[in-house]
C-alpha cells in the first residue's frame, strides 16, 4: 500500500504506476520493493482417540456395551438454548448426543 507524498491519500495502482485519486500524483510501480513469503507446510500430528485429551465418563454405548465414553459439549444453536453434550465410545468410537 502506498500513499501519496503530496497530499497524503491513498494511491491506487494503474497500469504501471501507482496513482493518486485525489491530487493525480504518478509513482513508478518499479521503484517499490514487493515482497514475497513462501508458505512451508507444517507437519501434523493425529491423536489417536485414547490420547484425545477429553474427559471421560461411564456411559453405556448402545452399539457395543462399552461403559466408558469421551464428551465434549458444543453450541448447536442460539446463545439462548443450552449445550449439547457429545459422546464418543472409548471402545468402537460410536458418536452420539445427549440433548438436556
Amino acid at each position: 500500500m502506498e500513499f501519496c507524498p503530496k497530499c497524503k491519500s491513498m494511491m491506487m495502482p494503474a497500469k504501471n504506476v501507482f496513482k493518486c485519486r485525489k491530487c493525480g500524483f504518478e509513482m513508478d510501480i518499479k521503484e517499490h520493493v514487493v515482497s514475497k513469503t513462501e508458505r512451508k507446510e507444517r507437519e501434523v500430528t493425529v491423536l489417536e482417540e485414547r490420547e484425545m485429551g477429553l474427559p471421560t465418563t461411564r456411559v453405556k454405548c448402545e452399539d457395543c456395551g462399552n461403559t466408558l465414553a469421551y464428551w465434549w459439549l458444543r453450541q448447536l444453536r442460539s446463545a439462548d438454548e443450552s449445550e449439547v453434550r457429545f459422546f464418543r465410545c472409548t471402545k468402537c468410537g460410536k458418536t452420539w448426543r445427549e440433548y438436556n
